[in-house]
This record gives C-alpha cells, structure tokens and sequence, in this order.
C-alpha cells in the first residue's frame, strides 16, 4: 500500500524477508531520530510512526556534495528520503536505504529536548507532547492501541454489546463521595443548576450498563471514568478507562471464568502483535528481562482459586514482617497480594469471598451474612488486576444493605427497580485499562500509561 506515492516504513519491514525486493526505489518520509556522518558517509536514522523501528538512510557525501547540508540537519527534523531499498541481513538492520536525495520537509530548533541520551520519565512526563517520539512511549501507545483492540474483539467475539454509558450522572457508583461536580453555577446551589441537581462526572459505568445486561444478556462499556481522590500514587489517577462487563444469568464462577479468558486473550494478542516493542519492555524496562516469560506463563496457566479467609491466615503465618498488619476485616494492599500470587500460589489466582464491610453495596451477600461473592484476580508482579462480583439481585437484601451504609434510596430507585422486574442473577468486573498497561509493561506508573495524565495539581495539557 501506498500512500501519495510515498512508501511506509511498515511496509519496507514487510519487504524485507524477500532478496528479490533488494534495489527497489523507494520513498520515505518520517521525523529523525539520529544523524551521524564520519565525513565521507552519513547515516541517518527515521522513524514515520507507521512502526516502532527506525529506518537507516545511508548517504555518500564523497559522491554527491549536497549532502554536506544532509549532515547538518537535526534530531527532531521532518525529512523525505529516495533512494534504493537495500536487504542487509549480515548488518545489525534488516535493509537500509542507500539515498539518491534527502530533502528537509520540517527543520527543528536546536534546543529540542529530545536529544540521542536517556532521559527519565519524570522529565518526558513533563513534556507529553513530544514523548510519543522517544522508543518509550512509541512502544507504549502502540502496545495500548493492540490492548484496545484486542479487548474489543474479545467482546464482541464472545456475543457481548457494547454500551456507552454517560459520562455524566447523578450518583456516585461506589457511594464514596470521591466525584468531580459538574456545573454552571458558583454557589452550590444545585436546585437552580443546569440538571436542577447535584451533577458529576462518573466515577463507573457499571450501575448504568447493568439495566442492558438484564435486557441483552451480555454488554460491556470501555470508557473514560473519573475519581476526586486526592491520592498520589504510582497507580492512581483522576482520569482513566475501564472496561466493565457485565453478564446475565451468571454468578461468581461464570464472572472468573470471563475474567480468565479476556486476560489471556489480551495478553497473546500483545504479544503476537506487537514483537519489538513487547522486546523493547523486556530488555530495556523490565530489571529482570523476564517480562514476556512471565507474561507467557500467565496466558497458559490455571488462575486458582483462594478465599479471602484463607489469604488472611496465610498471611498471618507466613513469618514475613509486612508494612501494613493483616487481620480478618482489612482491606488487603499490594504487598499481600503479591505475596499470595508470587510466593504462594506462584501464579494468577482470585481472591473470592470478601467481608461485606469493605465492598461495594451492589455486591451480593452470602450466605453467612458476613462476605460478599466479590473476587480480586492477583497476577504476579502487579497484584490485584481485576476486580469483579455477583451482582445483589434481591430487592430487600439491597435495600436494606444501602440503609445501612447510608446511601440515599432516592437517586438509585431505578437500580433497585431492576430487582422488581424480573430479576436475575448476574455479574461483572472492572478493569482499568492503565492498570492492565502498567501490567504488561512494566512501566511502574500509571501516569506514563495514557497520553496527558490528569492527578492531583497536574493539568499541564
């Protein structure tokens, strides 16, 4: 495929494998990333966006003089390339481009920040704008592109409808208050507002997406959420995206099993498609170069099973000194997670059965009056990934569970309602989608894992 007559470097990668395309002409266009000459010959790295590998322009300045400005031109300038396509299977590259001319599309100041040396994260976080050029975050969005797609077709292969909740509601999903209002008036006084009500952004669209799963019996939404909570932490955002499922006619059980599948689903497809830049995590970012050895045992094992009171016991005998104690009731942090999944279990496994008191309203309670059918799916490295229950379909137990958190039954009658009107039993899960990155990455913060990260005090872009 062409484009304007101009070649893609994708395509050139394509091409590759077959001597037989060896002195094709070809055309390219793209940013460089670096330029480098010994006087005689120059070589001239590009990248058009098309893929995370560069391609190599070699030019002869001895052979054609105008090349001298060739050399002058800056990392970060836009060029346009034609030379011959030429396979090089003994060289570090594939095939380079032996230039014919080089022509400057875009020039570049000089105090362009991306220059050829490391630079932190924290600096390219400062600087959004420009870091999809580093091999970083090049590698990154694409791996976030797949990871999109792939979770789309798991969806839709699987006979799930995709649903667009609003993004603005009346209620906070979770009832923790953590929201952003929505506006236009100064003094609060919402009754005389633009919905004649308190307004906010929503925090999930599990509530909303629940009435369609009780009338499609399969539905999923992948959109942006949004929490006030002024945390700071390298997995905390006020923006992200979640994915959030929901099943008809399914409990506990038939949740997991979803859970199982998508996330193996997902991680092949990474994997399948997207080799080098998947290479790139392994080798550049992960300390131990076993990300994809890890992520590959994953995708081909078992998740276990284990309930939250046998967490808590295994905890509390394991002789290990964690930060935070463990007791029956508490809500479980990343080190005891990681603990269960990396030093117990040696892989993924779901942690089910957790005490009412720290879960969500809408989760259904279990028979012993004191757990809820909520799961965590913990994977290694990462911890909890996922989160997910049965839904509470019984009106009165629902009713009475909000009264006794105290969440106003007016704004959320028409959730109860669904339990009137020919209730089932159902469930789901939510995913955040940076998480889900952080995971196969190993980037470590989740503000590097979407394009303009929005946390407490930061709204740069």
């Amino acid at each position: 495929m062409l484009r304007d007559k101009y070649n893609l470097i994708s395509e050139l990668y394509e091409l590759k494998d077959d001597a037989s395309n060896s002195g094709m002409k070809v055309c390219v266009r793209g940013w460089v990333r670096t330029n480098r000459n010994n006087g005689h010959i120059g070589f001239m790295a590009i990248n058009d966006g098309t893929c995370f590998d560069n391609v190599q322009i070699v030019y002869d300045i001895d052979k054609n003089p105008e090349f001298k400005e060739t050399s002058k031109i800056l990392t970060g300038c836009a060029v346009e390339a034609r030379g011959e396509f030429v396979i090089t299977p003994e060289a570090k590259q594939p095939f380079e481009i032996a230039a014919a001319e080089i022509n400057l599309i875009g020039d570049c100041d000089s105090d362009y920040p991306l220059q050829k040396k490391r630079h932190s994260l924290e600096f390219l976080r400062e600087i959004p704008h420009l870091r999809p050029r580093t091999n970083t975050f090049n590698a990154l969005f694409r791996v976030r592109s797949v990871l999109c797609g792939a979770i789309h077709e798991y969806f839709q292969q699987n006979g799930f409808l995709y649903i667009t909740p609003p993004l603005i509601t009346g209620n906070d999903a979770e009832g923790a208050g953590e929201v952003f209002t929505v506006t236009t008036r100064e003094d609060g006084d919402y009754e005389k507002d633009f919905f004649g009500k308190h307004a906010c952004l929503t925090v999930s669209g599990q509530l909303h997406v629940e009435p369609f799963a009780l009338a499609c019996d399969r539905v999923y939404t992948f959109g942006p959420t949004f929490r006030a909570e002024n945390s700071n932490t390298t997995t905390h955002a006020s923006e992200f995206w979640m994915v959030e499922p929901e099943l008809a006619f399914a409990d506990l059980e038939d949740d997991m099993k979803c859970m199982e599948s998508m996330v193996k689903y997902c991680i092949n497809a990474v994997l399948e498609r997207c080799p080098s830049e998947m290479k790139f995590f392994n080798d550049m970012i992960d300390k131990e170069h076993t990300l994809i050895k890890r992520l590959r045992e994953v995708a081909s094992s078992e998740f276990k099973v284990m309930t939250y009171t046998e967490a808590v016991e295994l905890l509390k005998n394991s002789g290990r000194k964690f930060q935070y104690p463990v007791e029956w009731g508490v809500d479980l942090k990343t080190e005891h997670e990681r603990y269960i999944c990396e030093e117990v279990v040696k892989g993924p496994v779901f942690l089910i059965d957790y005490p009412k008191d720290i879960k969500a309203f809408y989760m259904r309670l279990n028979d012993d009056g004191k757990t809820v059918a909520a799961c965590d799916c913990l994977v290694p490295g990462v911890g909890e990934l996922i989160g997910g229950s049965q839904r509470e379909e019984r009106y009165d137990v629902l009713t009475k569970r909000m009264e006794e958190l105290k969440i106003p039954r007016e704004s959320l009658q028409w959730y109860c309602d669904l339990r009137r009107f020919g209730s089932v039993k159902h469930a789901g899960f939510g995913l955040g989608l940076e998480r889900f990155i952080l995971y196969l990455t190993n980037i470590g913060n989740i503000r590097d894992a979407i394009p303009y990260a929005r946390t407490p005090k930061n709204l740069m872009f």
